[in-house]
């Protein structure tokens, strides 16, 4: 049986923080607020595979008022997932993401973002792909004030 998943997140970039996407940490004068990492690419990710496995959202495993969880890596999280996934008997087919971004530029960081993630999911690089895009001026992402990231996953669940 094959299911999809959707996941959107959005953060603030603010002064003082590292900038990770997808893992990577990216040199900026910016980074994301957030209370684990920020990295909303991967928390876009995450309620993908959570939503597509029917398995609730990033909040309800990974609540922000938990203390273990206070600017923890969202690799750790994301491996949480892929773990809660194969008990319930699902495979990730691929993933496509797309980072709205009006800077920083994401072209050369984006392989090394697909191998992070490789590793944390499971599958080959050739199965996930990521996009970035601008905001073309407009919008908070437009402006400069945050990042987004939209996610979709094909799940297959193993009878």
């Amino acid at each position: 049986m094959n299911r999809v998943g959707y996941g959107y997140d959005v953060h603030r970039l603010a002064e003082g923080k590292k900038l990770i996407l997808g893992g990577v940490e990216i040199p900026f004068e910016k980074g994301l607020a957030g209370y684990s990492d920020g990295d909303v690419l991967i928390h876009a990710l995450i309620d993908a595979l959570l939503g597509g496995s029917s398995l609730g959202d990033i909040g309800e495993h990974f609540p922000d008022d938990d203390p273990q969880y206070k600017d923890i890596s969202s690799l750790l999280l994301l491996g949480r997932v892929v773990e809660l996934l194969r008990e319930k008997k699902f495979g990730i087919g691929n993933v496509d993401v797309v980072v709205v971004a009006e800077k920083p530029k994401l072209v050369e960081h984006k392989c090394l973002m697909r191998e992070k993630l490789s590793g944390v999911l499971g599958i080959g690089v050739e199965s996930i792909n990521i996009k970035a895009k601008t905001g073309e001026g407009l919008g908070f992402a437009g402006r400069g004030e945050g990042i987004a990231a939209h996610a979709v996953v094909n799940l297959a669940r193993k009878i």
